[in-house]
């Protein structure tokens, strides 16, 4: 890994293990946590159990002995996810925040590769970061970012419902009895109240067309009090709102409207963020809408006024993405595009989950052990996090340019 970690920061990890351990039972978790969170922290290539307790043991006599200790750590002993995962995030929120405040809340899905079919919630199914339906695991992350860095701070397992169905699956997985099925939707909605019930500094919540389509999961988040910035599907209906925010016309596709924005030339140039190589620009045209899906929640003049924000990539003949959001009216064009454009910061958290911390190296096939390498793959980047922060404080505005956590001293 490239983090070095000197003396202080040593310090700083023993302290925070020991404030962890106040969610675990007894020493001997207290011992086993501490020993599996460095194996994830370590330069090993692999971050399984087996090599883990490999490299912890001097005598490859203890080895084995280490392998069981840390075995039942995460697959039999009792200790609060909720807990360890609440305190992870508000360490490090609390160094980000120093610099800068909250801004926005991420959420999205990622897959975990695997071989055969007894790995709880495995199935053929799609997953972006293969790009095609293959045998994986699916989880759904909340992720909180400011201006300048990042942290995932909760993770859902999607059970399938071959799984949740199949009452010998969920016994040989260990799947908890108060464990139903439920849709990607309900696991991210229910990752964001419990954000918000644990005085997670609020952010604009940023998703993409799967969840961003859904009606009912954008009222939620506005119910709970957060803006969002959502992409929504080229069929989705609107209608225009004038200088007063009435209606007006008849309601069209966000498409067909996109099309008549480039006909009148409303289209204008917006750079959002500089690459590593080139400047990430692309034309965008931004106006005043409401929905006019056909439910029965409210009338359509009741419904909240929205920004569209129309994106016109170049190389595409005509505009090809869209977004609604509820941000404030005299929001500038520049503010939704930047705003929208840091979803693409889970792609990072992804890329250092599992290249730095072995996020998707679990090999146990119960419940309860994925969950719990989880809660500590969390702890771990909550602690790199804050070291970044405290490496580059806000004078220098150094950790900016370098988009990953793992920086080189």
């Amino acid at each position: 890994m490239d983090v070095s970690v000197d003396g202080a920061a040593m310090r700083r990890l023993d302290q925070f293990l020991d404030e962890i351990g106040k969610f675990l039972l007894n020493a001997k978790q207290r011992a086993s946590f501490a020993v599996y969170a460095l194996g994830l922290l370590g330069d090993g290539e692999r971050k399984s159990i087996e090599p883990i307790a490999a490299r912890a043991c001097a005598d490859p006599e203890h080895v084995a002995a280490m392998e069981a200790r840390l075995g039942h750590l995460l697959n039999d002993a009792k200790w609060s996810d909720e807990g360890v995962r609440g305190h992870a995030a508000h360490y490090a929120i609390g160094e980000m925040t120093k610099r800068d405040p909250v801004e926005n809340w991420i959420v999205d899905d990622t897959g975990m590769l695997k071989q055969g079919k007894h790995s709880v919630g495995v199935q053929r199914q799609y997953t972006g970061s293969a790009g095609k339906t293959t045998n994986c695991q699916v989880a759904v992350s909340l992720t909180i970012a400011t201006r300048s860095a990042h942290v995932p701070i909760d993770f859902e397992l999607y059970l399938p419902e071959c799984w949740a169905n199949d009452a010998k699956r969920r016994a040989e997985a260990r799947i908890p009895d108060d464990v139903v099925f439920r849709t990607k939707l309900e696991l991210a909605m229910g990752m964001i109240r419990r954000a918000k019930e644990n005085g997670v500094p609020p952010g604009v919540v940023l998703v993409d067309t799967a969840y961003g389509n859904a009606n009912w999961f954008r009222m939620e988040v506005r119910a709970l009090g957060l803006d969002y910035a959502v992409a929504v599907l080229s069929t989705t209906t609107v209608l225009r709102l004038d200088r007063l925010e009435r209606t007006y016309g008849d309601a069209m596709s966000v498409e067909a409207l996109g099309t008549w924005l480039a006909e009148h030339g409303k289209f204008r140039r917006c750079t959002w963020r500089e690459g590593t190589r080139n400047s990430m620009t692309a034309k965008f045209a931004a106006v005043r809408v409401v929905t006019a899906h056909h439910d029965a929640w409210s009338d359509v003049r009741d419904r909240e006024a929205l920004w569209l924000v129309i994106e016109w990539p170049d190389g595409e003949a005509a505009p090809t993405k869209y977004y609604l959001s509820s941000l404030p009216i005299a929001t500038s064009r520049k503010t939704l595009v930047r705003t929208i454009k840091e979803r693409y910061r889970t792609e990072r958290t992804y890329e250092d989950l599992k290249g730095e911390i072995g996020f998707d190296h679990f090999e146990g096939r119960r419940w309860p052990g994925w969950h719990h390498h989880v809660s500590v793959a969390l702890c771990c980047f909550a602690f790199l996090v804050a070291e970044q922060v405290r490496r580059f404080p806000p004078s220098t505005g150094s950790a900016e340019a370098n988009d990953s956590i793992f920086v080189a001293a």
